[in-house]
């Protein structure tokens, strides 16, 4: 039987073996691989986070991708996209890049901890960076998996400012959830500051509140499937996502120990 779907793209927060080896950061990086290798094609993202080291990795900008501007809170942010490849999966990454965003060292928080004020931006910057540069690209995914907090602007996007664009007219978007929801708030002004492409505050009625159970929930409402990616994934959100009536992949130890939840995510994707 002809697999339904057979282009992925991941959007994740985290990948090794550029952040340090996580939960997230090890499905990041080993999932597109595993995808990959059922004969899918994958495009694969991350931030291009300060502690990054470029000369190591070897990342380079991609001129043709980069040199657009994005808007956000009526400044203009300059969008650059860099690409590394991990030539022992034969997977390339793309990192979309920009120096108010991204230089800094720290991913989401400082060294006292204390969680950046401009996250909801960042997080509005990723999504609109990944997808203006999938458009670049001209490759239309059928299914767009984020993973990671930083990500879930993506699904409102996609199914509202995005929705007409031929690229994306048949995309579905899975989320995959994990314990990494920040209960800081992402912007004071933050449910303005993601209105874009047609979207307004009626759109995001729960960024009334801008922390990241709300985002994480909005995230939901505009997604296709849930994955449980881990077992301690906030159970308000849970609860929540089933409440939607969206198909829910439950969260599996064994699944994630022995690697067949590459199978796993793979047969919950032809099922959308």
């Amino acid at each position: 039987m002809e697999v339904s779907v057979k282009r992925v793209l991941f959007v994740n927060s985290e990948m090794s073996p550029y952040l340090p080896e996580s939960e997230i950061a090890s499905i990041g990086r080993h999932l597109p691989q595993g995808i990959q290798e059922k004969k899918k094609e994958i495009r694969s993202f991350m931030p291009r986070y300060g502690c990054i080291n470029e000369r190591k990795n070897q990342l380079h900008e991609v001129i043709r991708l980069s040199g657009m501007n994005i808007i956000i809170s009526d400044v203009d942010r300059p969008l650059i996209i860099k690409v590394a490849s991990i030539s022992s999966a034969r997977l390339q990454v793309y990192f979309i890049d920009n120096d108010d965003y991204f230089r800094r060292k720290q991913t989401y928080a400082d060294d006292n901890g204390n969680f950046f004020a401009d996250n909801g931006e960042r997080a509005v910057f990723f999504a609109r960076g990944v997808l203006e540069t999938v458009k670049k690209l001209r490759w239309a995914p059928d299914v767009i998996h984020c993973q990671g907090w930083i990500s879930q602007v993506l699904p409102l996007y996609l199914k509202k400012a995005y929705r007409d664009d031929p690229i994306f007219s048949g995309s579905k978007v899975v989320l995959s959830l994990f314990g990494d929801t920040p209960k800081d708030l992402l912007g004071k002004d933050f449910q303005k500051t993601v209105c874009f492409g047609g979207i307004t505050p009626g759109d995001v009625p729960l960024l009334e509140r801008p922390d990241g159970i709300n985002l994480a929930k909005t995230a939901a409402q505009y997604s296709d499937g849930i994955i449980l990616g881990s077992p301690d994934v906030d159970p308000d959100i849970v609860s929540w996502c089933e409440g939607l009536g969206l198909p829910v992949l439950p969260f599996s130890a064994e699944a994630m120990e022995s690697g067949r939840y590459v199978d796993e995510y793979d047969s919950f994707y032809d099922q959308l």
